[in-house]
C-alpha cells in the first residue's frame, strides 16, 4: 500500500491568530500521528499575488513558522518547508496551464473575490491561483489535503486537472481527498467577519494575558441581549462559538445560565478569556524557547526544502517522460 501523504499550505501572514489555530493548525499537529508523512508548506509564491505582502514575505514567514512549532509541528514528522525553495512547482504549474481551460478558471468564485479585493492588481497570479495550488498538491502526490468547507472547490478543481491530465498522458497523479476541518469557520471579535489579521479582528496565539483579556472583552455577544436580566441566546452568540472550543467540559452548563440569564456576558466573555488564556500560556512558553535560537526556523525550512525536493525531482522526471520533455 502507497504511503499516505498529506499535503497543506498556507500564506505567510506572519504571527498565527486562534482562528488559524482551531481551523488548521491543531489539525496539522493532529495528522503528524495518523498518516505517514505529512508536507507542511508557506506558500510564498502564492503570497506575491497580493503586492502589499511581498515586502513582507521573509519575516512574516519566520513569524508563521514559529507558532507552527510552538503549536506542536515536528520537523521530524513533518516536512516543513517555503513553496519558492522547490523550483519544480513552478515547472508543474506551467505544465499543468496547459491542461487548464481559461474559462474555467475566471469561473472560480474565490477569483471574483479577489478582484473586488484588489481591482488596481488584478494580475495572472490571482486567476491561476487555482493552477498552482495543484501543482503545490500533486507534485508531492499527496492524497489527502486539509480544507474548510470554503476551499473544497478549489479542491475539487484540484482534482479535475489530475484528471484532465492523466486522461492526457496517462495515469501519473492521485486524485486529492478533502479532509475538513473540524470548526469550517471562526468569527473574528466583531462576529460579522471571518477572524483575519486585515480586518484586525483577531486574537494572536502569541498575544500577552493583558491583550487577550482585552480582545475577548470586545468581542459581539448576543445582538438581541441589552440588559444583564434578558434570557440569552447562545447559538447566536461569538463567545459560545469559541467556547465549543475552549471549554467544550462546561459547554452545557453555561449554555443553561445563559438561557437562564445566571450569567451575563461580561461573566461569559471573563470565562473564555481565563479558558484561552490557561490554553495558550504553554504554547508561549514554547514559542520564547524556539525564538531563542534565531537559526532554527531558518535551518527547518532548509532541510524541509531539501526533502521536499527529493520528491519533486523525481516526480518531474516522470512528467516530463510523459508529456514528451524527456
Amino acid at each position: 500500500m502507497a504511503n499516505r501523504r498529506v499535503f497543506s499550505g498556507a500564506r505567510p501572514t506572519g504571527k498565527q491568530h486562534i482562528g488559524n489555530y482551531i481551523g488548521a493548525i491543531q489539525n496539522y499537529v493532529k495528522l503528524q500521528e495518523e498518516f505517514d508523512e505529512c508536507i507542511y508548506c508557506v506558500v510564498d509564491l502564492h503570497a506575491l499575488a497580493s503586492l502589499q505582502e511581498a515586502g513582507d514575505l521573509h519575516a512574516n514567514s519566520y513569524e508563521m513558522v514559529l507558532d507552527w512549532l510552538a503549536a506542536g509541528l515536528d520537523p521530524k514528522k513533518s516536512i516543513i518547508f517555503p513553496q519558492s525553495r522547490v523550483s519544480e512547482v513552478s515547472e508543474l504549474h506551467v505544465v499543468l496551464s496547459m491542461v487548464t481551460p481559461l474559462g474555467h478558471l475566471f469561473r472560480v468564485p474565490t477569483f471574483k473575490e479577489k478582484v473586488r479585493q484588489q481591482p488596481d492588481n488584478v494580475n495572472y497570479g490571482l486567476l491561476g491561483y487555482p493552477v498552482l495550488m495543484t501543482a503545490d498538491i500533486i507534485l508531492y502526490k499527496a492524497d489527502t489535503v486539509p480544507v474548510g468547507e470554503d476551499q473544497l472547490p478549489h479542491l475539487e478543481f484540484a482534482r479535475e486537472i489530475v484528471r484532465r491530465f492523466n486522461n492526457t498522458f496517462g495515469e501519473t497523479f492521485p486524485e486529492p481527498h478533502a479532509r475538513l476541518t473540524t470548526f469550517a469557520r471562526v468569527m473574528g471579535i466583531d462576529g460579522v467577519q471571518k477572524m483575519g489579521k486585515s480586518l484586525n479582528n483577531h486574537i494572536e496565539l502569541s498575544a500577552a494575558p493583558q491583550e487577550v483579556e482585552k480582545r475577548v472583552r470586545s468581542m459581539m455577544t448576543d445582538p438581541a441581549r441589552v440588559y444583564r436580566t434578558d434570557p440569552g441566546h447562545p447559538e447566536v452568540c461569538n463567545v459560545y462559538s469559541l467556547h465549543k472550543f475552549y471549554s467544550p467540559e462546561r459547554l452545557e452548563e453555561i449554555a443553561a445560565d445563559c438561557r437562564g440569564a445566571k450569567i451575563g456576558c461580561v461573566d461569559c466573555k471573563k470565562m473564555l478569556a481565563t479558558k484561552l488564556n490557561a490554553s495558550l500560556d504553554p504554547f508561549r512558553q514554547r514559542r520564547a524557547e524556539f525564538a531563542g535560537d534565531p537559526n532554527l526556523v531558518w535551518d527547518i525550512l532548509t532541510d524541509g526544502a531539501n526533502r521536499a525536493r527529493a520528491i519533486a525531482v523525481e516526480t518531474m522526471a516522470e512528467v516530463r517522460e510523459k508529456v514528451g520533455l524527456a
